[in-house]
């Protein structure tokens, strides 16, 4: 079994998307695709922390622009967090 994923993980990798959007190295749709893996990482192996901690790391992440409105509410959904 695999060791579940950290939020500090979690909010590094779309820090990373947004840095890579930014510099123009990712098209949307590869973006969609990198976001869409992540989420299934995240469902397959679990995050470490309860659901108050991921949701408060995702709103954190859109307060400080690394994600936006619809890409939080995409995280919400499918992590089963609404």
């Amino acid at each position: 079994m695999t060791d579940p994923v950290s939020v500090e993980r979690l909010v590094k990798e779309l820090e990373k998307l947004k840095q890579e959007m930014d510099a123009g190295r990712l098209k949307h749709s590869e973006y969609d695709q990198r976001l869409a893996r992540m989420i299934r990482e995240l469902r397959d192996r679990k995050v470490d922390t309860d659901r108050a901690r991921i949701t408060a790391a995702i709103d954190d992440a859109l307060g400080r622009g690394i994600i936006t409105q619809s890409v939080k509410d995409h995280l919400i959904k499918r992590l089963g967090l609404s």
